[in-house]
C-alpha cells in the first residue's frame, strides 16, 4: 500500500488488514520500489500523486523490477491523461479517490492479470549522459529569480555537486543540449513555458534525468501533479536545503538502481 498521505495509508491497511490481507506500507515512490524488490509482493496499490518518484515513473519501474506483480492505481486527479498513461504503463486498474474500500476489495481479492508492459522509448544519441563523471552529481537549476539560484548553487557546491544555472525553459533546453545533468531543480512558476510545461521538454532529451519541482506554496498542488506526470520530488520555497539533499541523495540512488 503506497501513499504519501499517512492518514489514508494506514486506514487502507487496517481495512484490509482486517479482512486478511498482508500488507506493507510504503510512503513514497522510491520506498515503494525498495519494498517491492525485498519482498515481491503480489499487488501494488500505488497512488499516483506523491515524491520521491512520482506515480507514473514508480510504476514503470516497478512493472520493470517485477513485471508478474499487479499494479493497481489510485489517484486523486480528474485528469484522464493519467489514468490512460497508467493503463499503458501496465496498471491492472485505475480506481478514484476517495476509494470505496469494499470495491477495492474486491479488486484485490480477484485482481486482473499484469498488462503487458509498455515498449520501452527508444533513447535518443543525445540522451546519453557524458562519459565523464563530474562530483557528487550534476545538477540544473532552472529558476527566473537569480537570487534563489545563487543560494541554490552556492549550497550544492558546498556539498560536492557540479552546478549549472538556467532563467527560463529555453535556457534549460540549451543547456541539456550541452550536457545532460543527473537531476534538474525546476521552478514551477516561470514566464513563457511553465515548469509543469517543461517536464515534456526535458523527457524529450533524457528520460534518465531526474526532476524536483521548485515550489511556491500557492503552487504546491500543481507541484503534486507534476510528480504524477514524471517529476520525482519537489520542494517549497523558501527551499528547506536540508530537504533538498535528501531529495537529490534519493534522485541519485535511484538512478544508480537503474539499468543502463
Amino acid at each position: 500500500m503506497v501513499d504519501d498521505d499517512d492518514e489514508v495509508r494506514e486506514l487502507i491497511a487496517q481495512d484490509l488488514r482486517a479482512h486478511g490481507f498482508e500488507v506493507i506500507e510504503a510512503a513514497n515512490g522510491f520506498d515503494a520500489l525498495l519494498q517491492v524488490m525485498r519482498a515481491r509482493p503480489d499487488i501494488v496499490v500505488l497512488d499516483l500523486l506523491m515524491p520521491r518518484l512520482g506515480g507514473l515513473e514508480a510504476l514503470k519501474q516497478i512493472r520493470e523490477s517485477a513485471p508478474d506483480t499487479v499494479v493497481v492505481v489510485v489517484t486523486g486527479t480528474d485528469d484522464p491523461s493519467l489514468a490512460a498513461q497508467a493503463l499503458f504503463l501496465g496498471a491492472a486498474d485505475v480506481l478514484a479517490k476517495p476509494l470505496d474500500l469494499a470495491r477495492l476489495r474486491g479488486v484485490l481479492a480477484e485482481p486482473p492479470a499484469p498488462r503487458p508492459k509498455a515498449p520501452p522509448a527508444e533513447r535518443s544519441a543525445r540522451a546519453q549522459p557524458p562519459a565523464k563523471a563530474s562530483a557528487a552529481g550534476r545538477v540544473l537549476i532552472v529558476d527566473d529569480d537569480p537570487e534563489v539560484s545563487a543560494v541554490i548553487v552556492e549550497f550544492l557546491a558546498e556539498h560536492g555537486y557540479a552546478t549549472r544555472s538556467a532563467g527560463d525553459a529555453p535556457g534549460a533546453f540549451w543547456a541539456l543540449m550541452q550536457e545532460v545533468p543527473d537531476v534538474v531543480l525546476l521552478d514551477i512558476s516561470m514566464p513563457g513555458l511553465s515548469g509543469v510545461e517543461t517536464i515534456p521538454v526535458i523527457r524529450f532529451v533524457s528520460r534518465a534525468v531526474k526532476i524536483i519541482m521548485v515550489s511556491g506554496i500557492s503552487d504546491v498542488e500543481l507541484a503534486k501533479r507534476a510528480l504524477a506526470h514524471g517529476a520525482f520530488d519537489f520542494v517549497t520555497k523558501p527551499v528547506d536545503l536540508d530537504y533538498l539533499l535528501r531529495s537529490l541523495e534519493t534522485a541519485l540512488s535511484m538512478k544508480r538502481l537503474e539499468p543502463e
